[in-house]
């Protein structure tokens, strides 16, 4: 008599928990690796005044950024000044309300729909002082404000010298008619200078005789 045959499929041996748990580590980590940013590059402070300054980075081409992070701190001060925006593709920031002659210290962050990124390196500056940034200012330097104020004064002193000459000339126009008519009128002065001169030469006589000498 045969015996039944059992219609259970053969069940493959369960993997051991160490290689499960590996397994996982593995595809989670696939998977942050694919999201996650990397830190902004050449950060760099620019426009480096006693109150304020400007941060700028780079980032890497392809990270799907939509925002940035700054964290500002006074050096041996534990108070943070966090600054956040999204929804940007701006690689720069203003740093406002700072102090003279302090130094900083800035991290910056790249944002994007998955979270942040790390940190950067962090750049350490010191605002001047703006007696130091005034003495330190060349002679030769002209800023933009200057060389506007400058140009209004060429501006001025070109329409000053234009109205004296205009003023010149008219007065010189003038003298030069006055003259014209003076010399035309010389020879009638003459005319009547010399008719007088002759009539005084040669008086009458009141009873119609010339005058004689007595000799």
């Amino acid at each position: 008599m045969e015996k039944p045959r059992s219609s259970a499929a053969a069940v493959p041996p369960l993997l051991p928990l160490p290689l499960l748990l590996l397994l996982g580590f593995l595809s989670a980590s696939s998977v942050n690796a694919d999201t996650l940013l990397s830190a902004p590059l050449n950060v760099t402070i620019r426009e480096l005044e006693g109150n304020s300054a400007v941060v700028t980075w780079e980032i890497l081409e392809g990270d799907p950024v939509i925002g940035f992070a700054i964290t500002q701190q006074k050096k041996d001060v534990r108070t943070l000044r966090f600054i956040q925006e999204v929804n940007t593709t701006t690689r720069s920031c203003a740093l406002w309300d700072l102090d003279e002659d302090t130094e900083y210290i800035v991290h910056v962050q790249s944002i994007s729909m998955g979270g942040s990124s790390p940190p950067s390196q962090p750049v350490l500056f010191r605002t001047p002082k703006e007696s130091e940034k005034m003495a330190s200012k060349s002679p030769d330097e002209v800023t933009m404000e200057e060389f506007g104020h400058a140009a209004q004064l060429r501006a001025g002193e070109l329409i000053i010298i234009v109205v004296v000459l205009v003023m010149w000339a008219g007065v010189i126009a003038l003298f030069c008619r006055q003259y014209d008519i003076i010399k035309d009128n010389e020879p009638n002065n003459n005319k009547d200078k010399a008719k007088n001169s002759s009539e005084c030469s040669t008086p009458e006589h009141p009873q119609g005789g010339l005058l004689r000498s007595n000799v």
